[in-house]
C-alpha cells in the first residue's frame, strides 16, 4: 500500500459504564472509538481516519485528547454543536450477553455532518441504536461518494431500540428492504440476523425470546435475499467460532466460513463487532472484492479487541499481518 487512503467511521462515541462478567468495572468512550483507533494503527503513514459523530460539549476535550495519540485521526467531524451524546450502562451476564441501559442520546448523523468526510474511500457505519445513522444519510452517501467508494453497515443499529425507560432492546428490522440497496457490505451477528429475517406472521407464543434463532438454511435464505437487493457481501459473525461470508462471484452466490483468530483468554468483548467492521474496511481498500481477506483483518481486529480494556490492544499493520499469517497459515490472504 503506497497511496493515502481515507476511511470515515460513522457512529456514536458513547460514554460507557461497563461491568464485565467477572465484576470488573470499566469507564471509557466506546463504539466508534474502537474501529477508529484500530484503523489508525493499520493506516499509519498510509491513510487517515475521520470519525463522524455527535458528542456532548463536556466530552469534547476528552475525546479529542484520546484521539490525539493517533496523528492520522482527523477530528474535524466530531460535532458538539447540539451538545448531545450517548451515555450507556452495560452489565455483562456472561462473555457474550449483556443488559443495557441508555441515559443520554446523540442526534442522528445527517448529510450536513459529512462535509469533511465525503472524499473517503470507505464509509464504516457502526450505529448501536436505530436512529443514529438514518436511511437518508446512507442514500446521501451512495449518491455523492466518489467512484469506487464502499459503504459498510453494521446491523446493530436498526435491530436495537431504546425505550422510554432507557432499556436497549432488540427489534425486528421490519424496514430492512428500504435500506439494502444503499449498503455495499452488511455486517451483523447471529442475534441481529434473527431480527433481520422473519416470518409473515407469528403465533403469540412463538414470540417469547428477544430474537428468533435462524437455522443455517434460514441464514442462507436471508443472505440470498440481501444479495438480490443490492448488498455485495453479507457477513454474519458466529460468536467465537468465526464468520460466515455470503457474496456473488461471477453471478453465482457463494458462501464461505472464515474461522476466528484464536485467543487464549477473553478479557473484554466490548467493541468487538465495531472493530470487526473496521477490519473489513481496511481489508477492502486494495481489492474491493477480496471478501475473505477482509474477513481475516476483521477477525484479527475483533480478536485483539478482547485482549484488554484499553486501546493498546490494537497492533500495527506489520504485527497484524503476522497475526493473520500465524492463525490462517496457508489460507492467509496477506
Amino acid at each position: 500500500m503506497e497511496q493515502q487512503y481515507k476511511i470515515a467511521v460513522l457512529g456514536p462515541i458513547p460514554y460507557d459504564h461497563i461491568t464485565t462478567s467477572r465484576g470488573q468495572v470499566i469507564v471509557k468512550y466506546g463504539c466508534a472509538t474502537h474501529p477508529a483507533i484500530g484503523l489508525a494503527k493499520l493506516l499509519e503513514d498510509i491513510g487517515t481516519v475521520i470519525p463522524v459523530t455527535h458528542i456532548r460539549k463536556s466530552d469534547a476535550a476528552a475525546v479529542e485528547n484520546l484521539f490525539k495519540a493517533y496523528p492520522n485521526i482527523d477530528c474535524r467531524a466530531l460535532h458538539s454543536y447540539a451538545d448531545q451524546g450517548d451515555v450507556i450502562q452495560l452489565r455483562f451476564v456472561d462473555q457474550n450477553n449483556r443488559l443495557e441501559k441508555q441515559t443520554a442520546f446523540m442526534p442522528p448523523i445527517r448529510p450536513n455532518d459529512l462535509a469533511d468526510a465525503m472524499d473517503a474511500d470507505v464509509f464504516v457505519c457502526v450505529p448501536i441504536s436505530d436512529y443514529e445513522v438514518p436511511l437518508d444519510t446512507l442514500q446521501y452517501i451512495k449518491a455523492n461518494k466518489k467512484p469506487g467508494a464502499l459503504c459498510i453497515f453494521d446491523a446493530h443499529g436498526p435491530t436495537t431500540a431504546v425505550t422510554t425507560t432507557g432499556d436497549r432492546l432488540r427489534r425486528f428490522w421490519v424496514e430492512r428492504d428500504m435500506w439494502l440497496p444503499f449498503i455495499d457490505v452488511l455486517k451483523m451477528n447471529i442475534e441481529e440476523a434473527g431480527c433481520s429475517w422473519f416470518q409473515k406472521e407469528y403465533e403469540a407464543e412463538d414470540l417469547q425470546q428477544e430474537y428468533q434463532e435462524l437455522s443455517e438454511e434460514q441464514r442462507r435464505s436471508f443472505a440470498h435475499h440481501a444479495l438480490e437487493n443490492g448488498v455485495k457481501a453479507l457477513y454474519i459473525t458466529l460468536d467465537s467460532r468465526g464468520a460466515m461470508l455470503y457474496h456473488k462471484q461471477n453471478g453465482a452466490k457463494q458462501e464461505t466460513f472464515i474461522p476466528s483468530v484464536k485467543v487464549q483468554e477473553v478479557i473484554d468483548t466490548t467493541g468487538c463487532g465495531d472493530s470487526f467492521a473496521g477490519g473489513l474496511a481496511f481489508g477492502l481498500l486494495e481489492d474491493r472484492e477480496d471478501y475473505v481477506k477482509a474477513a481475516q483483518y476483521a477477525n484479527a481486529l475483533g480478536a485483539r479487541r478482547t485482549q484488554g480494556t484499553t486501546f493498546d490492544v490494537f497492533l500495527s499493520l506489520d504485527k497484524t499481518n503476522e497475526l493473520i499469517r500465524q492463525n490462517y497459515l496457508d489460507q492467509s490472504r496477506v
